[in-house]
């Protein structure tokens, strides 16, 4: 605790030495004047001088230490015209200013300078991708309809373990150990039963943060990777909407002003709702009899709901709501149901003549699930709870500093019979307290992240210190070196078991009380998961447009928790104990231009788990990945588009099978008729965990898109696609019971269409 308390001190004087100093300081936001929605990491400076700043995802820029006088403020974005006013600098003063751009009539073929460039310049931006929801569109989605979940696919670094009850594993984490935020509020299942779709819709999302690792302290709670969405507001100028219909699903968006922009008005007030919902077991029939007359089980509704407050200064409230359901039946095997909703609120304070901008959120979640099956083993998962936090930004010309605080409680209850009958099931309710800080400086060409987050666990009376470091050296204007690391933790653990077929169950746990060092009798020395992260790199940016990314990483887990799934008895442990590790390298190329869009990545890894009796491979150590992403604009106005995605990756690995038994439960004890019951089928592992191949995984997706422009704000895209263009037979399971081979899903072909209103 005393380090903690140094470090903050001196990172406090850090930032007092630096506002001090500083003369004058111009901020402000930036804004699309048709819509109200901020302008990204736009290039924002005073003409005739080196001072300037880029803005964020809030459409936010500072410019600091500003000596005293009169300037030309100048705002330029790729596709708007440039907007200028005149501002009086007065020492010691901060001057607010709003920008509105309005898009340019003149279409430009070729951008040589991309603010995507600017920012890699000023951000250490080490093992992060920034998704747009233009980005999303340009692959070829199921049923035309891109979706996020589709897209993290494609990224360096992350597994994808299936098209039906399939999970995402980012660089040797599992699905527990990375955290989904949207708008701050943790969602605990964002990824429907069939794996092409997730709770987000297309049409709501400003921009996606995907840390594969290495994330700086601002960041808690888990001990592998971050996914941060933040949703767009509803348009602050007019009432607009999309309509969007495919085989899989329909879906409706509306957007428009409860009190709408103006220049002479101090605020604005706007809504956006959204509602997606999946009839594919009814169209499956009909459409995809030759997989299974029988329809295909999986259904959801997504809805959605925010309204946004803004003022005139760049001060925020949002408050937002969400219902995410989903189910899949497959019949006389298994029934699955999980129900998700939350509410919640994040602000953002910009007062008129103070350097530090305040932040904060609220949040309130339920998440629940059961699962029957077949063998009569029901398993049930619920979780809910609530998040606060409250962070503090302040801005000088070398950087920022920013440091907040949050608290936390959630309850988890979870019941689970495994195959030996014996009942697992935990209740649990947990506390958690947090601090962080985060430095942003620039030495020249050298620019340091340096954080600290300190994270109590309350419940368990675990305190976890945990430093973290990003860095970024600009070696030349086209060659940039970067190195990111630190400690994590995190209290929740799954209650998947990679044993299972299917993980079509995501359930969670608390940290239990009762551990054990793996393969041993002596107590763990804490009862958290952790992760220790090691990451370096290189951006190059090859020429015009065109750039390479490459990353070697190491993920190091000294204590991670796992069910025991072969408890035998109430005296057996309920949870297992065990160590891992994760290295590899992602390269990813990429060529971005008005028509074209080329995606290149590969990734080459590998993750272990120790028991304390073996070292084996997870069942998600996929050791080569590949992902190659192409889409081109045809026609004089680029309203053809044609986008192929195809995905090569080794195979999974998976315990051989030994022989087979007859299972006597014994339920009766010894007045159990061993002679005259038929027991059940049992299957005898080999001992040498996962030491079996699955073979190769290969798929080609294509989609055309037409484009049909009636009015300004009346837009119609028809598209179709074909998902496993050449109808590979992808392995999804093998029945060892019934010893038969079950595929992933075959050629799907669909059409659809968009329309924006």
């Amino acid at each position: 605790m005393k380090i903690f308390q140094v470090i903050f001190i001196l990172l406090i004087g850090v930032l007092l030495t630096n506002t001090i100093v500083g003369q004058g300081t111009i901020r402000g936001f930036v804004y699309e004047k048709e819509s109200g929605e901020p302008i990204l990491f736009g290039n924002v400076f005073l003409s005739g001088t080196t001072m300037g700043a880029t803005t964020d995802l809030s459409g936010f820029f500072n410019i600091a230490n500003v000596p005293a006088g009169k300037y030309d403020l100048v705002c330029q974005y790729v596709g708007f015209d440039s907007m200028g006013v005149s501002i009086d600098i007065m020492d010691g003063r901060i001057v607010n200013q709003s920008l509105y751009l309005v898009e340019s009539s003149t279409k430009l073929d070729v951008v040589n300078v991309t603010a995507a460039k600017e920012e890699a310049k000023s951000d250490v931006r080490v093992s992060v991708t920034k998704v747009s929801a233009k980005q999303i569109k340009a692959i070829p989605g199921l049923g035309g309809e891109a979706d996020l979940a589709q897209y993290l696919q494609v990224l360096p670094g992350v597994i994808f373990t299936g098209d039906q009850g399939g999970q995402l594993y980012i660089r040797g984490g599992s699905p527990i150990q990375n955290k989904i935020l949207l708008d701050g509020m943790t969602v605990y299942n964002p990824f429907h039963s069939i794996g092409f779709f997730s709770v987000f819709e297309t049409e709501i999302i400003r921009n996606v943060d995907v840390y594969t690792g290495g994330f700086s302290a601002e960041y808690g709670g888990r001990t592998s990777a971050i996914v941060d969405i933040t949703t767009k507001d509803g348009n602050k100028s007019r009432l607009s909407g999309n309509l969007g219909v495919n085989p899989f699903q329909a879906k409706l968006l509306l957007e428009g002003p409860i009190i709408k922009l103006k220049d002479d008005r101090a605020s604005s007030m706007s809504f956006i709702v959204s509602g997606k919902h999946s009839y594919l077991k009814e169209t499956s029939k009909l459409i995809y009899s030759y997989i299974d007359t029988a329809g295909l089980p999986y259904g959801f509704t997504d809805l959605y709901g925010k309204v946004s407050l803004n003022g005139k200064t760049g001060s925020k409230l949002n408050l937002f709501g969400f219902n995410y359901r989903d189910n899949v039946n497959f019949e006389g095997l298994a029934d699955l149901n999980w129900n998700s909703y939350g509410v919640g609120s994040n602000f953002k304070l910009v007062p008129n003549n103070s350097p530090v901008i305040i932040g904060g959120h609220f949040a309130y979640s339920d998440y629940d699930i059961s699962l029957a099956e077949e063998e009569n083993k029901p398993r049930s998962s619920k979780m809910n709870g609530f998040d606060v936090g409250l962070d503090f930004t302040s801005y000088f010309e070398k950087g920022d500093f920013k440091y907040g605080l949050e608290v936390g409680g959630f309850t988890t209850d979870f019941k689970f019979t495994n195959a030996f009958n014996s009942i697992i099931e935990q209740k649990e309710f947990n506390t958690e307290l947090a601090a962080f800080m985060k430095l942003k400086y620039k030495f020249g060409p050298m620019i340091v992240e340096p954080s600290l987050r300190g994270h109590y666990y309350a419940s368990i009376s675990e305190f976890s210190l945990e430093p973290r470091i990003g860095m970024k050296v600009n070696i030349t204007d086209y060659l940039r070196f970067k190195l990111a690391g630190g400690l994590f933790s995190q209290n929740l653990i799954s209650a998947v078991s990679e044993e299972d077929v299917v993980n079509l169950f995501v359930g969670f746990l608390s940290s239990p009380s009762n551990l054990n060092k793996p393969n041993s009798q002596e107590d763990a020395n804490h009862r958290l998961q952790k992760s220790i992260h090691a990451i370096g790199g290189f951006e190059i940016d090859l020429f015009k447009n065109a750039e390479l990314n490459i990353e070697p990483y190491y993920k190091l887990f000294p204590q991670l928790i796992s069910l025991n799934r072969n408890k035998l008895s109430t005296s057996d442990p309920n949870f297992a104990t065990e160590t891992g590790k994760a290295y590899g390298i992602d390269f990813l190329a990429k060529y971005d231009t008005k028509r074209t869009f080329l995606w290149l990545a590969y990734s080459l890894g590998q993750v272990s788990r120790d028991d304390g009796l073996q070292e084996y491979p997870t069942h998600f150590d996929r050791r080569h990945n590949v992902n190659a992403l192409a889409t081109y604009k045809l026609g004089k106005s680029g309203d053809w588009e044609v986008s192929a995605r195809w995905n090569l990756g080794s195979g999974f690995p998976f315990t051989l099978t030994q022989g087979f038994f007859e299972y006597l439960p014994l339920e009766e004890g010894i007045e159990t008729d061993y002679i005259g019951t038929n027991g059940d089928l049992g299957v005898i592992y080999s001992d040498d965990r996962n030491s079996g191949r699955l073979p190769y995984y290969h798929r080609f997706d294509v989609s055309v898109k037409k484009d049909f422009e009636f009015t300004k704000y009346t837009k119609l895209q028809l598209y179709a696609s074909v998902t496993n263009v050449y109808n590979r037979e992808n392995i999804f399971y093998f029945d060892r019971i019934e010893y038969e081979r079950v595929n992933q899903l075959p050629i799907l072909p669909s059409i659809g269409f968009n329309l924006e209103f």
